[in-house]
């Protein structure tokens, strides 16, 4: 018997996450420039980023809306190959029924991965609503799944690998890698 989540999870066609505290542990680190002024960068996992890489190459997008504006958030958007790049967006709303025009993907068919109080609007509104384990409580409890890695820490590895899982494209990762 296949379970809901599995069943959420088997249609999402469209993966989009919150950044800081999802694809980050949330840290921010400023380091001097060139110039002398401050720059603002980011740790992410390497991990988190071959596995969207993975759920590129078997046809589902992937994005990003985030309250912050960071170059470094833009920069690993390109790495990872995300469709959708949308920063300094507190109000999340108006980003999410852009992006599922844009894309033609109906919400019931995208997931959205959280951790504050600002993701939640979205997380009610899609067919698989995530919380990371680092998560608010109240995200926590709005979410369909709950990861049990933070984010920044494989949290995002953790829901490419239960997609690709649902959707019976996981046998092919492990077959290009010699690893079934």
């Amino acid at each position: 018997m296949i379970s809901d989540l599995e069943q959420r999870a088997g249609r999402v066609r469209l993966l989009l996450m919150d950044c800081d505290g999802v694809l980050t542990n949330g840290g921010l680190i400023n380091v001097p420039g060139a110039d002398g002024k401050m720059v603002e960068t980011k740790v992410f996992d390497s991990q988190d980023g071959i596995a969207l890489q993975w759920l590129n190459w078997h046809g589902v997008q992937t994005g990003v809306i985030s309250g912050r504006v960071s170059p470094a958030t833009e920069e690993r958007a390109r790495q990872v190959k995300m469709t959708y790049v949308y920063q300094g967006h507190i109000e999340k709303i108006p980003i999410l029924e852009e992006i599922a025009q844009k894309s033609g993907i109906l919400l019931d068919e995208t997931a959205y991965i959280g951790d504050d109080l600002t993701d939640v609007v979205c997380m009610r509104r899609v067919g698989l609503g995530i919380a990371t384990a680092n998560a608010r409580e109240e995200v926590k409890r709005a979410a369909h799944y709950v990861t049990a890695a933070s984010g920044g820490s494989g949290a995002v590895r953790e829901v490419c690998e239960l997609l690709l899982k649902s959707q019976n494209r996981w046998v092919d990762i492990l077959r290009k890698y010699e690893a079934e």
